[in-house]
């Protein structure tokens, strides 16, 4: 008899990366083979306590039972027939997320980035054909340190250097003002502006919460100006802080919402744009397609996303864990930890430069097993599934405090 082959070592694969895979993210050194829940296990064994639940795309953790089933039962009906054609998954998926978010109509995409492209053509069209616009006049004000994708048009108004170094000449027609100003947003929309895009909380920035009463501000600002507000809830959304929406802590329904990530229960990549009627309406047949978008697998993935979040369960426990997490940071700081912001099971957290940068604290914490992932400098970010339990969390936690008032 043959003997099994012998499972290729972690560091054997990542080595078999380097000449066939161009740079993408800067992984850490850990190749995950299985996962359940909240736990990932890797190709020798090893078990990781997953806090990053793949940028807020694991909402609902690994493999969650609800979710698998309704791929399963999909796969073995229909997957694919472009949008050439009508099925039969489609009509309730849009009808369920636009009741979700309390708006109209969906434009069903893939991904976050074709989500934020589709919105930024879908302004355009209606600064032009509704707000009366000048022919290739239209402006969109975004805010700094903001991060929407790397499609060249997005990196155009990047301030990422990182991000944006190499790939121009950029697209024209963005105003890029600081973040949590509403002074600088309003001086900056002006007759041109079809639509403000922000983030209610941005993420790669480190999770940075703006002040109370900012979102209204923009809300208020937009409507005075007669342009649209488009929220980029691709990682705040879909329970992550709490509420189904980030927007809603301030009671804000923006025109246009853009949602991904655990829209596709961390098994298809999902992406919506949700608007009020009368924006999505300015496009018209053969204006803008996806293939893939809105098919029936993902169609039937989408809708179960929308059973779970329907329920509250997620939101709820979002919030009630959000204050474990808020609280066993807070005893950190000035223990290793500088700040931190935190809102539902999402925090930024600071680590004292003297310690390490925040790619050798995630490093750290990944020989503790707990995964992890850094931002800017010093900064990590925490953003386990909300499926976690507070005994998960509290053992996350205290391993935190072990790696940063340890010797370096």
């Amino acid at each position: 008899m043959t003997a099994p082959a012998r499972t290729r070592s972690s560091a054997d694969l990542i080595r078999a990366e380097a000449p066939v895979l161009a740079h993408n993210y800067h992984p850490l050194p850990v190749v995950v083979a299985r996962a359940e829940g909240t736990w990932v296990e890797d190709v020798e064994g090893r078990r990781y306590l997953d806090m990053l639940a793949g940028y807020s795309a694991l909402n609902f953790g690994h493999r969650h039972p609800v979710l698998i089933e309704a791929a399963h039962r999909q796969l073995d009906q229909l997957t694919l027939t472009s949008r050439a054609f009508h099925h039969d998954r489609l009509a309730q998926f849009a009808k369920s997320l636009a009741e979700l978010t309390g708006l109209d109509m969906v434009l069903p995409m893939n991904t976050g980035a074709e989500a934020v492209e589709s919105a930024i053509k879908v302004a355009r069209k209606w600064a032009y054909e509704v707000k009366g616009v000048a022919p290739d006049q239209a402006t969109i004000v975004v805010a700094a340190d903001n991060f929407h994708g790397r499609t060249t048009t997005i990196v155009s108004f990047s301030t990422d250097d990182t991000a944006r170094a190499g790939f121009g000449p950029f697209t024209p027609g963005f105003r890029i003002v600081p973040y949590n100003d509403l002074a600088a947003l309003e001086a900056a929309v002006d007759e041109t502006t079809a639509a403000v895009l922000i983030e209610p909380i941005q993420g790669e920035a480190g999770v940075v919460i703006p002040d109370d009463g900012y979102l209204a501000g923009v809300r208020e600002v937009t409507r005075r100006a007669g342009c649209l507000f488009i929220a980029d809830e691709i990682q705040s959304g879909l329970g992550r802080t709490g509420r189904t929406l980030a927007v809603e802590h301030e009671s804000v329904v923006p025109d246009m919402v853009l949602l991904g990530k655990a829209l596709g229960g961390g098994i298809v990549p999902v992406s919506a744009v949700v608007a009020r009627r009368d924006v999505l309406a300015v496009l018209r047949p053969g204006e803008h397609g996806s293939t893939f978008g809105g098919n029936p697998l993902a169609a039937a993935v989408g809708s179960a996303v929308v059973g779970l979040l329907e329920t509250g369960e997620f939101q709820r426990r979002a919030a009630e864990l959000g204050v474990v997490l808020r609280d066993g940071l807070a005893s950190l700081v000035g223990k290793g930890v500088v700040d931190f912001r935190a809102r539902g099971l999402w925090a930024g957290v600071d680590i004292d430069p003297a310690i390490g940068t925040g790619r050798e604290i995630s490093e750290r914490l990944m020989r503790e097993g707990i995964l992890v992932k850094d931002t800017h400098g010093s900064t990590i970010r925490l953003a386990p599934p909300l499926t976690i339990t507070d005994e998960e969390l509290r053992s996350a936690l205290g391993t935190l405090e072990k790696v940063v008032t340890q010797e370096a």
